[in-house]
């Protein structure tokens, strides 16, 4: 096994030294504190024009964040769902990864605050990116987006609605979408693959955390065999090119391969981004470890080259 990266070892020492108990041994309420506290960055990459705004969703508004670099020049959109297994998540702890993919990728990034569970179960969540989806085309015109040249995008459990909404736009003769971009993507509920066994502990992510977010997500447990919720087990035919990031120690690494294999078994086009010396959530620490920096690079780049 490819050891730990030092410089993301030494990041997560200072992550944990804050005190933080795994995410299901925490409150709903004070999970999301916690997580919203320490993943907000103290320093953010400045951004020409970022604006909060609101759309009339599927049951009240749905606040988004919009960043742009160079509002001068139309550019392709990227909806960009943050992860948090469902439960947890803000526009502003996933800000400094929207901030970054805006810059390096030259694109107009619109992040979603959709509803999360367990208040909104599936498909709740699902039907906000959706949603957001089709506003963000309607609207791209008026913050320098081309609604011709429209990708989604996630973290963890954004990167599994980024998928179902390029399932649920190919299924319902919805709009064209020109890429999706999933990034360390929780793609089914099976916690029995390998790398669960060799990293169910962590860091950042356990088993048991996972396990969690999973039962906050349904309604009943007839819900967890839905194709838009565990994306992997869908028809993944005709769907929008990929690029699926995966870490050498996340849990989650093994079912992200195990969906890139399934879009290639099918014929859709996919890029496959692995680095093993990486943890869950390692974009989001881009400051402080090198490699996790020239990730953000590469991602940028493969959204800068199918937009």
């Amino acid at each position: 096994m490819t050891a730990l990266d030092p410089e993301l070892a030494a990041a997560i020492e200072d992550v944990e030294a804050v005190g933080v108990p795994e995410w299901h041994q925490l409150s709903v309420a004070n999970a999301r504190r916690v997580e919203d506290d320490v993943f907000t960055p103290d320093q953010r990459r400045d951004v020409a024009f970022v604006r909060d705004l609101a759309f009339a969703g599927p049951d009240g508004d749905i606040p988004v964040r919009v960043y742009h670099d160079d509002p001068d020049r139309p550019a392709p959109v990227v909806v960009f769902y943050h992860g948090g297994g469902w439960t947890l998540g803000t526009l502003d702890s996933i800000g400094g990864v929207c901030r970054e993919v805006a810059a390096r990728a030259g694109c107009v990034v619109v992040s979603v605050d959709y509803r999360l569970a367990p208040e909104h179960p599936f498909p709740e969540p699902l039907d906000d990116a959706y949603a957001a989806l089709e506003w963000t085309i309607e609207t791209a015109d008026a913050f320098g987006g081309d609604p011709e040249r429209v990708a989604v995008a996630g973290t963890s459990a954004g990167g599994n609605l980024a998928a179902a909404v390029a399932l649920r736009a190919r299924d319902f003769d919805g709009p064209e979408i020109t890429s999706q971009h999933l990034l360390y993507p929780m793609t089914d509920r099976d916690t029995t693959r390998p790398s669960y066994g060799e990293h169910g502990d962590g860091p950042l992510l356990t088993r048991a955390d996972i396990e969690w977010f999973w039962k906050n997500r349904f309604r009943s447990p007839v819900d967890a065999a839905n194709p838009y919720a565990s994306v992997l087990r869908a028809n993944h035919a005709d769907l929008p090119p990929a690029t699926v990031v995966t870490a050498g120690h996340d849990p989650l690494r093994d079912e992200g391969r195990a969906y890139a294999d399934a879009l290639d078994d099918a014929g859709t086009p996919v890029e496959r981004l692995h680095f093993p010396t990486m943890a869950h959530g390692f974009l989001s620490l881009s400051d402080d470890v090198a490699v996790a920096d020239d990730g953000l690079d590469t991602v940028a780049t493969h959204i800068r080259a199918l937009g």
